[in-house]
């Protein structure tokens, strides 16, 4: 009796509790609310100049969003387009990217594959000029593509300017359609004939179908191991992510849970679907840019000793979001839960609640994440994203290269190769000669690339250095102005050094303008350190159990 009059005095006391932190909430948001609203009135009645509401109001919100996480979003009636086709894979248009370098017109940066714009003709590189009877050479890229953008079964005329040809105004009809983003990049067999490879780009309603298609016809090919590549998979709906995992582990396996705000806001999510395979060997490859429902497919892989993880470290979301309808045809993404993977871990990687004196989110140190054990007892950690079993060790960067692709040389270069190429082998075939870049080299206008030499500068400044410290004697300026000798870029003998990696970036815009994503991708498979890495753990059975501690 004693026991139940305490459980009771314990329940009464949270409700309690519950209630009085509640009226303290709304007390705190009728106050602000109502300052708020007062301020908004005297600046509309009493400020200098006319305020337009529509952009103050936007303003107000964004900048109140911006203070809690970067996932949490308003989207008035009008900017709802982009985001709901991120969750249904489908829009209506041309089924084109764009893109906008700085001081610069807009031009086409990729048509999709089969879309209307592809079959129409257009190519990486045309500049827009003219959109129906509209002159759009000083548009932004957000113009365009709200112009480009439309209802299916609508006619939009595409006048556009294309570099390196005689006759350069071209005139295109497209009729939009119904775009559906295909979420499977590539899938097939890997040259030993064994091995099953999938690349998966987005998470949306038509994922789990894709990749189950997929599956089961890599398996009629005979496979003997699969590879699933998430790297620079940004997520999206996380019922796409449970259903592919179903693929994988028998039905009704726990891969995931959320909570939420309240003690009572748990969500437990279970595989819904009877597996296709659940003894396949499996690799799944991940980089920086896995994150979100990639992140939570990789890490109920790992946590369940069901594959091999491969790559680098991922992004590090543990942020669920959720829509909520708004007056007025608005919508509120809203960030409504963290996930937990089936080890209990959250990899969520920056802290949004408790900012640096800069305003940036904090990140949690290595040293103080937490261990988690996975079902065979392999210690995995919270925070920080997911760390791969196998680490496969990324180039140095370069300044050279950092600057090349962010100007667009290898961009232009490949717009002009097109130009005067109309085929090229198959992706497979295909190299990138000698003579190819040697062109390229000769291509790059050295008064017109910012080329940062690292090492002129270094010297430049080490020269100040010795002055201000009383160390200028000629014995020193000698030893300086002899590095400086030694240490002088030559841009032709920086492009020799960097080749294998510019090669890289200048491969798959080539192969884009005749193959689009897929070729880049066919062709990639050929000199891939996680695929390489990935086939070798597939192909010794004996390591691949013992990294999952079988």
């Amino acid at each position: 009796m004693k026991k139940r009059t305490f459980i009771i005095s314990v329940i009464l006391g949270v409700v309690l509790s519950l209630n009085a932190t509640t009226r303290s909430d709304k007390n705190a948001i009728s106050k602000n609310l109502t300052i708020f609203n007062a301020i908004y009135k005297a600046l509309q009645t009493s400020y200098v100049d006319t305020i337009d509401a529509d952009k103050t109001m936007k303003a107000a919100i964004d900048a109140m969003l911006r203070g809690i996480d970067p996932y949490t979003e308003y989207y008035p009636e009008e900017d709802q387009e982009d985001f709901l086709s991120v969750s249904t894979g489908e829009y209506g248009g041309i089924g084109s990217y764009i893109q906008q370098r700085r001081g610069e017109r807009v031009m086409v940066s990729e048509p999709r594959e089969g879309s209307p714009a592809a079959r129409a003709g257009l190519l990486p590189g045309d500049i827009f000029i003219a959109l129906d009877d509209d002159t759009v050479t000083t548009w932004t890229s957000s113009q365009v593509s709200e112009r480009l953008k439309g209802q299916a079964g609508t006619k939009v005329r595409v006048t556009v300017q294309r570099p390196y040809v005689e006759d350069s105004i071209l005139t295109f009809d497209i009729m939009r359609e119904k775009i559906e983003i295909n979420p499977l990049t590539y899938y097939g067999l890997l040259n030993d004939g064994k091995t099953g490879y999938i690349n998966l780009n987005t998470f949306n309603d038509k994922s789990y179908e894709k990749v189950r298609d997929a599956l089961l016809d890599l398996k009629s090919k005979g496979i003997e191991s699969l590879i699933l590549d998430l790297r620079g998979n940004g997520g999206g709906i996380l019922e796409g992510a449970v259903q592919i995992l179903s693929l994988f582990v028998p039905k009704g396996t726990e891969v995931l849970r959320t909570r939420g705000r309240g003690l009572l806001n748990e969500k437990v999510y279970k595989t819904p679907n009877k597996p296709i395979d659940t003894e396949l060997p499996l690799t799944v490859l991940i980089d920086g840019n896995t994150a979100s429902s990639s992140e939570i497919v990789t890490g109920a892989i790992q946590d369940l000793d069901r594959g091999v993880i491969v790559g680098n470290r991922s992004f590090g979301k543990g942020l669920v979001q959720s829509s909520r309808q708004l007056p007025y045809d608005g919508l509120l993404k809203v960030t409504v839960a963290r996930y937990y993977t089936p080890s209990g871990r959250c990899v969520q990687a920056l802290n949004y609640t408790q900012r640096n004196s800069d305003g940036s989110a904090g990140r949690t140190p290595d040293s103080l994440t937490t261990v988690f054990y996975t079902s065979t007892g392999r210690e995995v950690r919270d925070g920080g994203g997911i760390t791969p079993d196998i680490s496969v060790t990324l180039p140095e960067g370069n300044r050279l290269v950092y600057n090349i692709v962010s100007e667009g040389w290898d961009f232009d270069y490949a717009t002009r190769f097109r130009a005067m190429n109309e085929s090229i082998p198959a992706p497979q075939d295909w190299v990138l000669t000698d003579s190819i870049y040697e062109d390229f080299k000769a291509f790059i206008d050295p008064e017109k690339l910012h080329y940062d030499r690292v090492c002129e500068i270094i010297t430049d400044e080490l020269e100040k250095a010795a002055k201000s410290e009383g160390y200028d004697t000629p014995e020193v300026q000698e030893q300086i102005a002899s590095l400086k000798k030694l240490l002088k870029h030559d841009l032709n003998h920086d492009l020799d050094q960097q080749r294998e990696m510019i090669s890289n970036y200048l491969t798959a815009e080539i192969l884009q303008r005749y193959y689009y994503d897929r070729g880049v991708i066919i062709e990639s498979l050929n000199h891939d350190p996680d695929v390489d890495a990935a086939i070798e753990v597939l192909n010794d059975p004996k390591c691949y159990k013992e990294i999952l501690g079988r």
